[in-house]
């Protein structure tokens, strides 16, 4: 019985979508629900699952075609499954009992060639030229595998050729216009999309960006005392971010002009209150959303962005996830940055940058201290927010970061 392989029904957002790898070969079985190949879309990477189990007997679309909801990708034979599982006649009996005892090398090979890996694994191994088969571990590979693949191999490869005498005719050649040392990628789906949303934002709004500096102290007093018994009552560590959600949204709640947007000639003020957490994976930055984040505690919204980071990074995020967000919250201080200027995520009018923090001295009470220092830059969209409302929405942040209580009292 053939089965089809159709591309699945893509949201309204999202007209198609690039074929971005096959898992399996024509010829090769698969089982129900095996991962036959990864479709890739402006936002996120598809998993297609196979419907039934066969033999995948025909290929429609390669790497790199475009495709959209409803294209047929392949076709799974199923009869050829059952032919193989059938008894076999008695002179070919003997021959399946030689072969079970006696395996072929190539068997476990063959298995690592068709185990699933993550996107970013599959990217190195893309990259790299390389085939799971190549990275000498058992199980399922991880990221880290593969580093320490290629720092292995090119360990070995210094140590055991001068780079005087290698021989310089195993090399690419240089690309046609360019100088070697030089290689060209293609950009991905996810990758233009970003490119293109960086450009719409800086083109089609007015954007200003106004700064302040935060003392976080009374915050890390307060983890300080609370953390251990946070973390054994909740299971979740207390972070940082979600006290910045949660002065974020109180905020919001008092500047409503900053949680709305523009649509056509009017302002839509949203009273409700989406915060998307921006965070980098391997193919780009992901901006998931906490929906009524408002109504979260801090438990739930420091394990609702553990799960977004680890989701993330493994291309799980689905397309719900990354919709919609009326405010949004970026974090470069994870990687050392002092100062910058978030752009804005359309149609959203407003998002907060967050940065390094960094012990400094200032003045309290006529006396210099030192004291953990964050800098905050709120980029904002001048067409519907004016400057003193930008201004002072920061500063109530800054004043409910510096005062926790604050947002228990709601003052």
């Amino acid at each position: 019985m053939r089965i089809e392989v159709f591309v699945p029904n893509l949201p309204e957002s999202v007209t198609d979508a690039t074929v971005l790898d096959w898992h399996f070969a024509v010829g090769d079985a698969v089982s129900q629900d095996a991962h036959l190949l990864d479709l890739e879309t402006d936002k996120v990477v598809l998993e297609v699952p196979a419907p039934s189990a066969g033999v995948l007997q025909e290929i429609r679309h390669t790497r790199g075609d475009t495709v959209s909801s409803g294209d047929l990708l392949a076709v799974i034979e199923t009869e050829a499954a059952v032919k193989s599982a059938s008894p076999p006649a008695d002179g070919q009996r003997l021959q399946r009992v030689a072969a079970e005892t006696t395996p072929e090398p190539a068997t476990a090979a063959a298995a690592l060639v068709n185990q699933p890996v993550s996107p970013a694994v599959r990217r190195l191994l893309t990259e790299h030229q390389l085939k799971p088969a190549d990275i000498p571990v058992t199980g399922r590979i991880t990221k880290q595998d593969v580093l320490d693949y290629l720092d292995q191999r090119a360990a070995s490869s210094s140590s055991s050729t001068p780079v005087e005498t290698r021989d310089r005719s195993s090399m690419t050649a240089p690309p046609a216009g360019g100088r070697e040392g030089e290689r060209r990628v293609p950009m991905t789906r996810i990758r233009s999309r970003i490119a293109e949303r960086m450009l719409e934002a800086q083109h089609a709004t007015a954007t200003l960006t106004t700064f302040n500096e935060v003392n976080l102290q009374k915050i890390f007093d307060l983890r300080n005392q609370h953390r251990a018994q946070f973390e054994q009552t909740h299971q979740v560590k207390l972070g940082l971010m979600s006290f910045f959600v949660k002065a974020s949204v109180e905020a919001l709640k008092r500047y409503p002009i900053i949680n709305a947007s523009i649509e056509d000639e009017d302002i839509v003020y949203h009273d409700y209150y989406d915060i998307g957490i921006a965070v980098t994976t391997e193919r780009g930055l992901v901006v998931p959303v906490l929906r009524d984040a408002d109504r979260l505690g801090f438990a739930e919204i420091e394990k609702a962005i553990n799960e977004f980071s680890a989701r993330g990074r493994d291309g799980k995020l689905s397309f719900e996830e990354l919709t919609g967000g009326t405010f949004t919250i970026t974090n470069g201080g994870i990687f050392g940055s002092m100062l910058s200027t978030p752009i804005l995520n359309p149609p959203q009018s407003a998002i907060l940058g967050m940065h390094a923090i960094k012990e400094r001295p200032v003045v309290e009470d006529g006396q210099i201290v030192i004291r953990p220092i964050i800098y905050l830059a709120l980029s904002y969209d001048h067409r519907i927010i004016d400057g003193r409302d930008a201004v002072t929405f920061l500063y109530t942040i800054k004043n409910l970061l510096e005062d926790p209580t604050r947002l228990l009292l709601n003052v």
